[in-house]
């Protein structure tokens, strides 16, 4: 079958339409749903095709205003909701024994919440936040219902596992192995950009390592969804950080020395990083405008020692390891 070529006004209408067949009958489980989020477009537009479609989220008002959202447009959607706090360890648990007693496998993993970007702040556990939520928590959860994924695979279809990344990774120095992840983090030398850079990096060494240690069990990715008004730069903690970044101005609108998605366009890479058959061989891809752009990855991402060194201190700051 001929798939279109996508680029960067690809929108998550058009990448469904263009995967429906292949959404169709397909479950699966996205992280951070809210309203006026990627997520949130992402979910809208999968629950057209797909089998069950889990949203997730630590607010159960939230994620039923989005259900309800949702279910208006597409009233024939399955939809089924999930309370999952990556803030605290134990509550990502709880979460995944949910997932984990689901009658149903699961097909897709999107790894799309993150915590909101602001002054220094420490998760339930002691982490640094940015990375406790981003890194941590979906290290942990990715792990715990691996079982599930892997109950998805059959002679053709192999689960995938997708990481919301950034090309913001590319301006700070990455992920600092010597203090990332140790315990309480104390926030001397903290800087909320810096913060926000790193777990960007983690997002993406997470998805190369697990795509490697996997061999061909399942397929990760990490992508560059853009540069996007969200609700997570218009929250005003985050308001102070995006200045200090240059993305946006000080009346608070998008800065124009950069070039901005709509969301409906930043959603579409997810969409093509999760359905498009033209990747299964490429395991542990970057992509960027709905392609495979690993020419756009730092030095500090692309080197798998790095990200070997990162899984093990994770492996060891959880005191579990994750295996195949």
């Amino acid at each position: 079958m001929a798939y279109p070529e996508f680029g960067f006004e690809t929108t998550a209408e058009e990448a469904g339409a263009a995967f429906a067949e292949e959404i169709k009958g397909k479950n699966v489980l996205i992280t951070g749903t809210s309203q006026n989020g990627i997520g949130f477009e992402v979910a809208r537009v999968l629950a057209k095709y797909a089998g069950l479609l889990i949203i997730t989220g630590y607010s159960q008002e939230r994620l039923k205003l989005s259900e309800s959202a949702i279910k208006a447009e597409t009233p024939s959607a399955n939809i089924r909701i999930l309370t999952l706090d990556l803030n605290s360890l134990a509550a990502t648990r709880s979460a995944a024994a949910e997932v984990l007693a689901y009658p149903e496998p699961l097909h897709v993993l999107i790894n799309n919440a993150s915590a909101p970007l602001g002054p220094f702040a420490t998760t339930a556990d002691g982490f640094e936040a940015q990375i406790g939520v981003g890194h941590v928590g979906a290290f942990l959860f990715t792990k715990l219902i691996t079982p599930k994924l892997l109950a998805s695979s059959t002679s053709t279809y192999t689960p995938r596992v997708l990481f919301t990344a950034s090309q913001a990774h590319a301006f700070g120095p990455g992920v600092n192995l010597e203090t990332a992840l140790k315990r309480p983090a104390t926030g001397e030398g903290f800087i909320a950009p810096y913060a926000y850079f790193a777990i960007k990096s983690a997002n993406v060494l997470f998805a190369s390592e697990l795509a490697r240690r996997a061999k061909g069990k399942l397929l990760a990715f990490s992508y560059h969804p853009g540069l996007i008004v969200t609700n997570l730069g218009t929250k005003e903690p985050a308001v102070p950080v995006f200045k200090a970044m240059g993305l946006i101005e000080e009346d608070g609108s998008p800065t124009k020395k950069f070039p901005w998605k709509s969301i409906p366009q930043g959603a579409a890479t997810t969409i093509v990083t999760a359905f498009d058959p033209r990747l299964v061989g490429e395991s542990g891809a970057y992509l960027n405008d709905s392609k495979i752009q690993n020419e756009l990855l730092a030095p500090h991402t692309s080197d798998p020692a790095t990200a070997a060194k990162l899984w093990d201190l994770t492996e060891e700051a959880l005191g579990e390891k994750y295996e195949f």
